[in-house]
């Protein structure tokens, strides 16, 4: 307990999935949460759980691909906290198609979302922590975003840009002594509604799950929590000489 005591975190797509796990682990440790996405509804669930649990969250409505709503959010923060330990670049989105069937709106939208919204928010993220003395900024990529999937086309584009956009922003904090550190997580299939959609969009949900379980030397998928847990150990003092790193969270899918 007390991993992340007193520190204050501000976690995007808070409301369901990754971020709502993420948002609770770290509160349950000791972390203020300032949770954020585009549905009040799902983020104040995610509050409420939190403040139930005797924890401290806050709600607070962004579209991540709105630099502006991006100012308002950090302005919000700077208020309540005044300062940013960990930022939790989550939110995201997911179109089945391959490169014949995707259309170029579901490729603009998907990078919207998954890369100009973790753009948004590391540069935001770095502004705030640099002027309070560092911080954790934690990306969450894909295992999509290290191999190509046939029918993620758009996907697996905007997570690998994530993944090589940590590694700058990391080499820059780096180098500026900012004492900032910035790193990736590539998690494999993971149970959340997002995944479910996907699966269910490809066909059969119970033939599609059962062949993406096959693909997981481990046997089974994972559950959010599983990548809650390195999103803790990133947050955390435990990681301090860790920067510019790729974190996977994949039952082996990468290994075979």
């Amino acid at each position: 307990m007390g991993r992340v005591q007193g520190k204050i975190a501000l976690v995007t797509g808070a409301g369901l999935g990754l971020g709502r796990a993420a948002s609770l682990l770290l509160a349950e440790e000791g972390a203020a949460i300032f949770c954020t996405d585009i549905s009040p509804e799902h983020s104040k669930e995610t509050v409420r759980l939190i403040r139930g649990a005797g924890g401290t969250a806050d709600f607070h409505e962004l579209d991540v691909c709105d630099t502006g709503q991006w100012a308002k959010t950090m302005e919000a923060l700077a208020q309540r906290y005044g300062r940013l330990d960990i930022l939790v670049n989550n939110a995201g989105i997911a179109y089945a198609g391959n490169i014949e069937d995707a259309s170029l709106e579901q490729w603009r939208h998907t990078m919207a979302v998954n890369a100009d919204g973790v753009f948004l928010g590391c540069k935001h993220g770095v502004a705030m922590m640099k002027s309070s003395g560092g911080g954790s900024i934690i990306n969450l990529s894909s295992i999509d975003g290290i191999i190509g999937e046939a029918e993620l086309a758009a996907y697996c584009a905007s997570k690998g840009a994530v993944r090589t956009l940590t590694k700058a922003v990391a080499a820059h904090c780096a180098e500026k002594r900012y004492r900032i550190r910035c790193n990736s997580i590539h998690p494999g299939y993971i149970w959340t509604p997002q995944t479910e959609k996907y699966l269910r969009d490809l066909g059969s949900l119970e033939e599609e799950r059962a062949r993406a379980v096959s693909r997981h030397p481990i046997g089974f998928l994972g559950e959010p929590k599983d990548v809650a847990f390195m999103v803790l150990y990133l947050a955390s003092d435990e990681s301090r000489f860790v920067t510019g790193a790729e974190m996977v969270v994949d039952g082996g899918y990468l290994m075979v």
